[in-house]
């Protein structure tokens, strides 16, 4: 991060200049970190550049200009959504910068910082990654500007885009520029970095056997094609896909099908890699991110559950790709030699804590956009037996006094095994669960892919029986969403009487972000659900503000008085997110009668 550290390197230059907008934690929760440390184990020199000023090219510039590439990420939160709540105010904080100050990196990070590289190293080849540029890779909605965007590649103006997970195709992109080097060749960036798995590139050719999408300007002429290129992409995503086409003006985008799910022997190989578990010496302030995943494990990527306003089926994939038990409980013994360590895991888990291990049977047949909705597929393998054999070998290790599943499970599968669902209560819940019920609405949840209404109620009464069998005083924390597409004034009434009937007072309900790229935000855009049938969409800040206000009461008799003491916080997140916690408290679950 600095030439003094190249020198102690004893490094003369680098190969690959990596910049973000988060600062530097060198934990394998963090893709600078990972992708980082990846490169240099294939044998690349790499510099880091975090959270650069963007008046000048001073400090993208001060490792000296890279023999190969720049790689530019916004950092692990679209730029927007780092720095705007739903009603688009300026958030107070930024959970990925020291102090947790707000303000140090632009809107719309990837094309700024794209800019600074282009007058730091005229003529450098740029590569666009992170989730910024994994949403927004084709034509989407900006809810921030209120108007359809054309795909990133095409404002930043870079040479390629990765999407999904990065470590493959970027090595791929190092691999190959390093060869044009040697071979001295005189073909053009694009052609050199063509038909790369997991990437996205401008070219004014068509490939053969490619699928056209509808193109930019016909979107802009009729909004329901929204729905129609981006249920296309996610299809793409879940099925391995052909490569797709998308038109802007004359030229075209081309975006190769994902790349392919990393091998257990991959990711065990890659999160054995020496990363320290601290963000960067220079900084002098705390980052709050670190604090809350600093002792934790990331057991697995991917989810089956394709929740329709979730970027991580569209980034990662609803594929499972999983570590071997050996290499996670290698981490856990790594944990008790650190400095800090008290013997606490916060987190073993991924996106969704218990499909670890689980696959699809079919998976080459599959055209379900979700493996639990409406119902869980036959074919995905329930491994969550196996997941609680290692999260009991991981706290039977001595020095180990707790573990914890932070990350949350999904209830719906949990149900699916209740031996499984009554370890998660009795033993790794630290008092607090997280549960996304979302909604209560059928027809809400059905738009969401969320399980219904008496799934939840099914999985909250196996919750306060396990909890009061083992004698422990223990809160749900439910996430909420105000103003789906969808959803209607009278069904967030509804959501609210049924809080009301459970005694519950959510201290804090997120309204609804049209994230780019997600299938919710074309719902909103478009005002269509994914049948094509038109939908009731709250689109002005009035009706938002109106239904978010539906679960937000001021008045204190939501509540019982007993209720009414402020709970403990939430667990810590693995994933730091703009959504926050849905407090419950144990008296108000464990004290009332059970739902009907």
């Amino acid at each position: 991060m600095s030439p003094a550290e190249l020198k102690q390197l004893g490094w003369s230059s680098i190969d690959v200049l990596l910049i973000s907008g988060d600062a530097y934690i060198d934990h394998p929760s963090f893709a600078m970190a990972l992708l980082g440390r990846w490169l240099i184990h294939c044998g690349f020199r790499v510099g880091l550049v975090c959270q650069p000023r963007w008046t000048s090219t001073d400090d993208v510039s001060a490792l000296g200009r890279p023999r190969l590439f720049a790689g530019i990420s916004a950092g692990a939160l679209d730029s927007m959504v780092a720095h705007y709540t739903a009603f688009r105010k300026k958030r107070h904080s930024d959970a990925y910068t020291p102090g947790g100050q707000a303000g140090q990196r632009p809107n719309r990070a990837t094309v700024v910082y794209t800019n600074l590289v282009k007058q730091a190293f005229p003529g450098l080849p740029i590569v666009l990654g992170g989730l910024e540029a994994s949403l927004r890779r084709l034509t989407h909605y900006d809810f921030w500007s209120d108007s359809l965007r054309r795909p990133l590649l095409f404002d930043a103006k870079a040479d390629i885009l990765v999407y999904g997970m990065g470590e493959r195709p970027l090595t791929e992109i190092a691999q190959r520029l390093q060869q044009a080097q040697k071979d001295n060749t005189a073909l053009p960036i694009s052609a050199i970095l063509k038909g790369i798995p997991g990437t996205a590139i401008i070219s004014n050719d068509i490939p053969a056997r490619a699928e056209c999408l509808p193109s930019y300007e016909d979107i802009e002429k009729n909004a329901e094609l929204l729905m129609q290129a981006t249920l296309r992409l996610e299809r793409q995503v879940h099925e391995g896909g052909p490569t797709l086409i998308q038109d802007v003006g004359q030229r075209h985008l081309v975006i190769s099908p994902p790349s392919p799910l990393p091998s257990s022997q991959e990711l065990d190989t890659l999160y054995a890699l020496p990363y320290q578990r601290a963000p960067h010496p220079s900084y002098r302030q705390p980052i709050p991110a670190n604090e809350m995943i600093r002792f934790s494990i990331n057991t697995h990527r991917g989810c089956g559950g394709g929740c329709s306003f979730c970027s991580l089926a569209l980034h990662q994939g609803r594929r499972i790709a999983s570590r071997s038990r050996k290499s996670i409980l290698a981490e856990a013994r790594e944990l008790l030699k650190h400095p800090d360590f008290k013997g606490a895991i916060s987190d073993v888990g991924g996106p969704s804590a218990n499909m670890w291990l689980c696959c699809c049977s079919n998976s080459k047949n599959c055209k379900r956009s979700s493996c639990l909705t409406p119902e869980v597929c036959p074919f995905f393998s329930d491994q969550q037996r196996q997941y609680v054999e290692l999260l009991r070998s991981i706290r039977s290790l001595p020095g180990i006094k707790h573990v914890r599943i932070a990350s949350g499970i999904r209830h719906d599968w949990a149900l699916h095994n209740p031996q499984a669902l009554k370890a998660y209560v009795q033993e790794f819940t630290g008092g607090q669960l997280k549960i996304a019920p979302e909604h209560s609405e059928a027809n809400v949840l059905r738009l969401m892919r969320k399980p219904t209404l008496e799934k939840f109620e099914a999985f909250l009464q196996e919750f306060i029986r396990y909890s009061e069998q083992c004698g422990k005083e223990q809160y749900l924390v439910p996430y909420l969403l105000s103003a789906f597409p969808g959803c209607s004034d009278s069904d967030m009434r509804r959501t609210a009487n049924w809080l009301r009937a459970h005694n519950w007072k959510p201290q804090q309900v997120q309204c609804f972000i049209p994230t780019p790229g997600t299938v919710a935000t074309a719902m909103y855009y478009s005002g269509i659900s994914p049948e094509g049938t038109p939908i009731k969409v709250a689109r002005s800040d009035a009706e938002r503000l109106r239904q978010h206000a539906l679960l937000m009461p001021t008045s204190d008799a939501f509540a019982p008085i007993h209720q009414q003491r402020r709970p403990r916080s939430s667990p810590r997140s693995k994933n730091v997110s703009p959504r926050h916690s849905q407090k419950a408290s144990a008296q108000s679950i464990s004290s009332r009668k059970r739902p009907r």
